[in-house]
């Protein structure tokens, strides 16, 4: 009461103050929405950006920060813009007291609570727009009292309740957005009279009943979305008569009926039709062709039926086609038609009832596409090679059809795919070698197919791919180590029926990050390797119906996540190892087929008669009740069987120690004779790599001209240069000798690169070791020349462009953001787990990351670089001594402050620190960050509900719906996942690459779907 007391009398005190010298009503006017935006200011309890620090006494109100005044009256507020502030706080009342207001916009900020009936007071309001927000409550009715309203949007909050009928009297209402709340009942008929409407979008809500007649009377009506609502019923066929209506949204609802078949005659101006996941029958109206503006038509998951109209060529603006998941049929002869469409980006009819060959006409059409799927139809004959004219296909799926002969097609020209799928067909032939030239190719799935031959060992150049399925073929010969050793696989190894021979290779043992393997039935046999142990993400390890034999590993006790074990029908023997009960996240084991005796356990698994699966194992015995097996008989012989073995193995063993003992010796005499002979001033190199000299690097760089410079770094700086030897342009990395720990980092840099090779890791061409022209010493790294530069200036400054000037710095889309984190997350995990040595790059941030002409990123700069050797886990520090911490302020994982030592998991954190920087466009050590405050604090605190509001803005202005903010979403919480503090809980890096690729797959279906 006391607040309200004086929001009342202090204006009336202070016009009668200031009466002597101004005009009273004037004075008072100004004082009042003064009061107002102070009040407003007071409600805000964070204002990370301080925009509000501009609203206080030495300025006039009408020039603080987001705030207009009138013409006519310019002491008056008009305008209150302040869009994406990242305020937090309520909405003040008082706003209800700027009467000549007519714009508010607090879109993508942190306002909660509930929106204040005193905005109902604003009679000059013309645009109101909370979007984004997370207000609370229902929507004020009075809101009707805004007679002037034009723009309403209060899209993606948390409002509740009912859609006020007495929003009806808004006659001038022009756009009205509720979609992304909680709102219930019905939509209601008194919607129909706003007749000035022309954009309308209530998806996303818990809505129910059905679409109101009265929206026929929308005469003016454009947009409609009522996606994901639970609307029931027909589509008002009044609604078909709108002529001006250019997109219509009802996916993800109950609706039925028929669209009617003049539909494109009577909405001439349509773009998209969005009717997926519905319950329409009937065909598919030829009149679609007459609306020659469509973009979209995506019509999925329901009873459509009949043809495909071939008229769909005539469409010139045709980008996205989808219609799987329906009862159509044709021969395919639809494809000669769509060749006219030149800007065709996806093509999906799978699982529908098309017949035929697909056409050679396939290789005309748009270079575009991205995605085609034929999948789950009745198409016959062979693949046709015409398909290689479509360089940006990405998802390319015709599964379970009858396509029949050998694959012949050249993949090697389809460089971007990412998808291919293939199982369930009858094809025959070998394996496509040209696959091997797939390096974006992430997923394939071959099984159920007649393929024949060997697995090609050229698969393993498919470094990016983390599901293999060759399974339920006709392939032969043995496992090539190199494809059973492929790091990147993560998801899924399926071998499965096929007649493979010979042993499992011991590369095994490489598939650390693999959660599924299944080699069961073929013809494999020899023993388990040892090596299995190291498969320490496995989930799911089917070894069924081969020919094992040997005792049951014991190591595989150290695959604790593993959920599912079946090793059934071999030959393996001796007693069940008490190691599988210590398997504790085990749900199903299968020991059954095997020669197996003695106890069975009753620890673990074994408690659980159902899990456990032991038939055919005739000389077991013990075990639980449920088991039903006989009782173990405690006999002598063992005793003497035991004293028998002791005699014979005693001698056994002593006479293998000295043994050993002897041939260590040798081996330690050998190789301090060698070592006495060798003097090396550098790492060698496994590679042959360029001889350049000091001289050939001067003339290179113009004498190392300052106007080649193109990065300055810790130890020394890098230039622009031209070798005109082999006409290539490079980067020159110069090392500062005089710096202390310049010649470490040169070594360091040198013995990280000896021997990996990476399409995202940056190409070291050469080294110059040698004296310059005045006799000091000279030392230099020869790299590729990456000419869009480095990450750092994309994100935060002016970019080195082509022609090595700087430029303003182009913005990175959010699909362009994608992909350089994948790039990053798959030579991160390379360096970790893909060769023979773990390497620990330490410095991994945006200027350490280079961008080539396609804007594939390569990471540089491994001058803190630490290798740990694969067999006794020792670090090989090429630094200095000094105990600082190494690395840059705010990628550091906060362990090594505490002295730990280098890890794996100190890289992730420095690259979840870059993905949140990438998409955040925030440093780590950005200024806003006090305190306890942090980049991963700063993001988690955020999550979920206003992910939209910390957001990179100049992506922001991409967002296209519910999509792109799952993407982002979903993004930062793997940043957040990968930062946190203990670094036993970040993710793996190989699944931090899976959910990137899945998110990168989402976001290019949805956003292709909307145009």
């Amino acid at each position: 009461m006391a607040i309200k007391w004086l929001s009342f009398y202090i204006p009336l005190m202070w016009s009668c103050l200031c009466s002597f010298k101004f005009n009273p009503a004037t004075c008072l006017q100004n004082e009042t929405d003064r009061l107002a935006l102070i009040s407003f200011k007071k409600a805000i309890l964070q204002d990370r950006f301080q925009v509000l620090n501009s609203w206080n006494d030495s300025l006039h109100h009408c020039n603080w920060h987001g705030v207009s005044c009138g013409r006519r009256h310019p002491d008056r507020v008009v305008a209150l813009n302040l869009n994406s502030q990242d305020l937090v706080g309520s909405l003040s009342p008082y706003v209800g007291n700027l009467s000549f207001l007519r714009l508010m916009n607090f879109q993508n900020n942190s306002f909660h609570g509930q929106i204040p009936q005193e905005i109902g007071r604003l009679r000059r309001l013309r645009y109101l727009i909370l979007s984004n927000n997370s207000f609370q409550g229902n929507i004020p009715t009075n809101l009707s009292h805004c007679s002037n309203l034009k723009f309403l949007d209060l899209i993606d909050n948390r409002l509740v309740g009912n859609i006020p009928a007495e929003l009806d009297s808004l006659r001038k209402l022009g756009a009205l957005g509720l979609g992304r709340n909680k709102l219930t009942g019905s939509i209601p008929p008194s919607i129909g009279n706003l007749s000035s409407l022309w954009q309308i979008f209530l998806g996303e809500n818990d809505l129910k009943g059905q679409i109101p007649e009265e929206i026929s009377r929308l005469g003016n009506l454009e947009n409609l979305a009522f996606t994901d609502i639970n609307v029931t019923g027909e589509i008002p066929p009044g609604l078909f008569n709108i002529s001006s209506i250019s997109e219509i949204s009802v996916d993800n609802n109950q609706l039925h009926g028929r669209l009617p078949s003049d539909i494109g005659l009577t909405l001439p101006n349509l773009r998209a039709l969005r009717f997926s996941d519905n319950r329409f029958t009937g065909p598919i109206p030829i009149s679609l062709s007459n609306a020659s503006a469509l973009k979209e038509i995506s019509i999925q998951s329901n009873r459509f039926s009949g043809l495909v109209p071939k008229e769909f060529g005539m469409l010139q603006h045709l980008m996205y086609l989808e219609f799987a998941q329906n009862q159509l049929q044709d021969d395919l002869s639809l494809f000669n038609s769509l060749t006219n469409c030149t800007i065709l980006t996806y093509i999906d009819l799978s699982s529908n009832f098309l017949k035929g060959t697909l056409p050679n006409s396939v290789a005309n059409l748009s270079k575009h596409v991205q995605v085609l799927s034929l999948s789950e139809n009745q198409l016959h004959n062979a693949i046709p090679l015409g398909i290689v004219n479509l360089p940006n296909l990405r998802f390319f799926d015709l599964s379970s059809n009858y396509l029949t002969g050998p694959v012949l097609v050249d993949f090697e020209k389809l460089g971007r795919l990412e998808y291919l799928v293939l199982e369930n067909n009858k094809f025959t032939g070998i394996i496509p070698s040209s696959i091997r030239y797939l390096s974006f190719l992430s997923f394939v799935f071959m099984k159920f197919n007649n393929f024949n031959g060997s697995i090609p060992a050229s698969l393993a150049t498919c470094r990016n791919l983390i599901v293999l399925d060759l399974s339920h073929n006709s392939l032969s010969g043995s496992i090539p180590p190199e494809v059973i050793g492929l790091q990147s696989l993560s998801i899924l190894l399926d071998l499965s029926g096929n007649g493979l021979t010979g042993p499992v290779p011991s590369e095994i043992g490489l598939l650390q990050n693999l959660a599924q393997l299944d080699l069961s039935d073929n013809r494999l046999f020899g023993i388990v390797p040892s090596t299995i142990g190291k498969c320490s993400s496995l989930e799911l390890l089917r070894l069924q119906g081969n020919s094992f034999d040997g005792e049951i590993p014991q190591v595989l006790s150290a695959l604790q996540g593993l959920l599912e074990l079946d090793i059934s029908r071999n030959n393996f023997s001796g007693g069940i190892p008490d190691s599988l009960t210590q398997l504790r996240g085990l749900k199903y084991l299968n020991l059954s087929f095997n020669q197996l005796h003695g106890m069975v356990p009753k620890r673990g698994i074994f408690l659980n008669a159902s899990a456990v699966s032991l038939m055919g194992n005739n000389d077991l015995c013990g075990g639980i009740t449920e088991m039903k097996l006989p009782s173990c008989l405690i006999t002598n012989s063992k005793k003497n069987n035991l004293s028998l073995a002791l005699k014979v193995t005693i001698p056994v063993v002593v006479a293998a120690i000295f043994f050993g003992l002897l041939v260590c010796s040798l081996i330690f005499w050998h190789r301090k004779r060698i070592s006495r002979k060798k003097n090396i001033s550098m790492p060698s190199f496994e590679h042959q790599f360029l001889r350049i000299s000091y001289a050939e690097l001067l003339k290179a760089t113009d004498g190392f001209s300052l106007a080649n410079i193109i990065g300055v770094g810790s130890y020394g700086s890098v230039y622009k240069g031209f070798l005109e030897q082999v006409g290539i342009e490079v980067a020159v990395k110069v090392l500062n000798l005089q710096r202390r720990g310049a010649s470490n980092s040169f070594m360091s840099e040198c013995q990280a690169l000896r021997t990996i090779r990476h399409r995202n890791l940056l190409k070291l061409l050469s080294v110059c070791s040698s004296i310059d022209f005045e006799g000091y010493d000279f030392k230099a790294l020869i790299y590729e020349f990456m000419v869009n530069g480095n990450l750092e200036k994309w994100l935060h400054g002016r970019n080195v462009g082509e022609d090595g000037q700087e430029g303003e710095s182009g913005n990175l889309k959010l699909i362009d953001r994608l992909n350089i984190a994948i790039d990053i997350a798959t030579a991160i995990e390379y360096l970790h787990n893909g060769s023979s040595s773990t390497i620990i790059h330490g410095d991994l941030k945006p200027s350490n990351v280079l961008l080539d002409e396609e804007m594939t990123a390569h990471i540089g700069d491994f001058g803190l670089a630490k290798i740990v050797s694969s067999i006794s886990g020792e670090v090989h520090r090429y630094q200095s001594s000094s105990t600082a911490i190494k690395g840059s302020i705010g990628y550091v994982a906060p362990e090594y402050g505490l002295g730990d030592p280098v890890s794996k998991e100190g890289d992730v954190y420095s690259y979840a620190i870059l993905l949140l920087e990438m998409f955040t466009g925030k440093k780590p050590i950005d200024e806003s960050f006090k305190d306890d405050l942090n980049l991963h604090t700063f993001v988690e605190t955020n999550l979920p509900d206003r992910v939209m509001e910390i957001v990179d803005p100049r992506i922001a202005f991409e967002d296209g719906g519910g999509s792109f903010k799952d993407c982002i979403l979903s993004v930062m919480r793997i940043g957040v996942a990968c930062s946190v503090e203990q670094p036993g809980e970040r993710m793996k890096m190989r699944d931090v690459i899976s959910e990137l690729i899945k998110i990168r797959c989402s976001y290019l279906k949805e956003s292709l779907n909307q145009g």
